[in-house]
């Protein structure tokens, strides 16, 4: 595995492999690092589906409104890199808020509509960070497929909406939510809690998935001790996020 920190680095190493004359594929991983179960399932997607696997560790500053929530992230770059070079990744970009933003991030993106709405409501700005960022990472690699999570359901539809909106070539794959045996989602997040925090958080998806009307739900995930920011039903699925611990957990599941 190869680590690049610069898109000159990247437009070098294109030319070296010949990738437009060979015509070889790209698939791409963005994450913000702190890796797990649910992030090796889109690597290992990303490997099996392509020539060439990239990943992005990148932790993204715009994306954040609550600065203490950026700065209490997790951040295990040596672990991330073992995780990576395991499962055979061909190269890791990892850059710096000055690679990314030469612009001091004057220039952005924006959805006016869906955005606004759900993690949006409660985090002004975050879906403008994690839409700039990702046209970034696009327009750097070029990759002809994006990996992404279905636990950040919102945030799959809106990139893949951007993707059609901007005539992208790049396809955004969405891929089915990683669970531990007792439900909760793999988060990176999760490492935050305490044992305690740990055996209460797999309540949320519990609760979503009983079928129960979205007042029940919000009356159970208060019982079980959860700060509910929304539960939500929009089209054929069921949104929820709750916070447990001071440690925000979000998850969703088809109605």
């Amino acid at each position: 595995m190869k680590i690049i920190n610069t898109p000159a680095e990247w437009l070098e190493i294109e030319k070296s492999i010949n990738r437009k004359e060979k015509h070889q594929s790209i698939g791409l991983v963005p994450t913000m690092g702190a890796l797990h179960k649910g992030h090796l399932s889109l690597v290992e997607r990303a490997i099996k589906e392509n020539d060439i696997s990239v990943v992005s560790i990148f932790l993204n500053p715009v994306q954040f409104n609550n600065q203490n929530d950026l700065k209490t992230y997790p951040k295990t770059w040596e672990e991330d890199c073992v995780l990576l070079e395991k499962a055979g990744v061909d190269y890791l970009f990892a850059p710096t808020y000055d690679i990314m933003y030469p612009d001091d991030y004057h220039y952005k993106l924006s959805e006016d509509s869906f955005s606004k709405t759900l993690c949006g409501a409660s985090r002004p700005g975050h879906f403008d960070g994690v839409l700039t960022v990702v046209m970034k990472l696009f327009q750097i690699f070029l990759p002809e497929k994006a990996y992404f999570g279905e636990k950040d359901f919102q945030q799959y539809k809106l990139l893949d909406g951007m993707a059609k909106a901007f005539f992208l070539r790049t396809e955004v794959i969405p891929c089915p939510i990683v669970r531990e045996e007792n439900g909760l989602a793999f988060s990176s997040r999760n490492k935050r809690l305490s044992e305690a925090g740990l055996a209460k958080a797999p309540c949320l998806h519990k609760a979503l998935a009983s079928g129960k009307s979205v007042d029940e739900i919000k009356a159970q995930l208060e019982s079980d001790g959860f700060m509910i920011d929304y539960v939500t039903e929009v089209g054929n699925r069921l949104y929820a996020a709750a916070s447990i611990e001071d440690v925000r957990l979000i998850d969703n599941v088809e109605r």
